[in-house]
């Protein structure tokens, strides 16, 4: 069976905790999406770029990551277990047929994948105690389905009740010279999930990502914000000490 997270850097306490929900594009054999496989290597599968900057990050004495293992099209970890997006059946205009499952295969696909996944990182933040979590996301500088919208940030900084990381991020970010958006592409408010249950929900120190994906297709923009974004984490550090 496909493993539902891959764990990368070395254990070490006080540490920073990057979480990818959305790292792989992977589909196990057994599950039929019914979508072209050029979707695969879409933002609608996963985002890019993510997977290889938290793995850039945890080559740094401090930094340990969890990535997802699998396709947010099979399992989308960034949403709550009851909510019917956790299985999509559309995203950005294209229709997943495959995912139009009975409630059974639903329930299986959640046992097998979701669960054990924010098993994982509960466990992990347990046991680490990491200083900060960082949130770890990518997005498409345009949607097929609002084309006319224009989404022209760098990098956003998402977060909901809990926002004492974030602010400094905004701040420490701007200094980098990006153009970073204040809950945008979205809000935190509204795509929280994972943080809300394994960050929030404990008094854990977080701040959610969001990099747009031209910035990091190629390795020469993943190197870059891999080193930005570990030199943000260091001082947001800092500051909470």
């Amino acid at each position: 069976m496909s493993s539902p997270f891959n764990i990368f850097g070395v254990p070490h306490e006080n540490s920073v905790l990057i979480v990818a929900d959305h790292a792989s594009n992977h589909v196990p054999e057994d599950i039929d999406l019914q979508i072209s496989a050029e979707f695969l290597d879409d933002h609608i599968a996963v985002d890019i770029g993510t997977a290889a900057i938290a793995e850039m990050m945890t080559e740094n004495i401090g930094y340990m990551s969890i990535l997802a293992g699998i396709s947010r099209l099979v399992t989308d970890f960034n949403r709550y277990p009851e909510d019917a997006s956790v299985i999509p059946e559309h995203s950005d205009a294209i229709e997943i047929l495959g995912n139009k499952v009975t409630a059974q295969a639903r329930q299986d696909r959640l046992d097998a994948y979701y669960h054990p996944y924010h098993d994982r990182v509960k466990q992990l933040i347990a046991d680490l105690s990491p200083q900060l979590i960082l949130s770890l996301h990518s997005f498409s500088p345009q949607l097929r389905s609002n084309p006319e919208i224009a989404r022209p940030w760098d990098i956003g900084v998402l977060y909901n009740e809990y926002d004492i990381a974030s602010r400094f991020a905004i701040r420490f970010l701007e200094e980098e010279g990006l153009i970073v958006g204040d809950q945008l592409p979205y809000s935190g408010k509204d795509l929280n999930a994972t943080m809300n249950r394994q960050a929030e929900a404990i008094g854990q120190p977080y701040f959610g990502i969001e990099i747009r994906q031209d910035l990091i297709s190629d390795e020469t923009g993943q190197r870059r914000f891999s080193a930005l974004l570990q030199r943000t984490c260091d001082k947001i550090r800092t500051a909470l000490a």
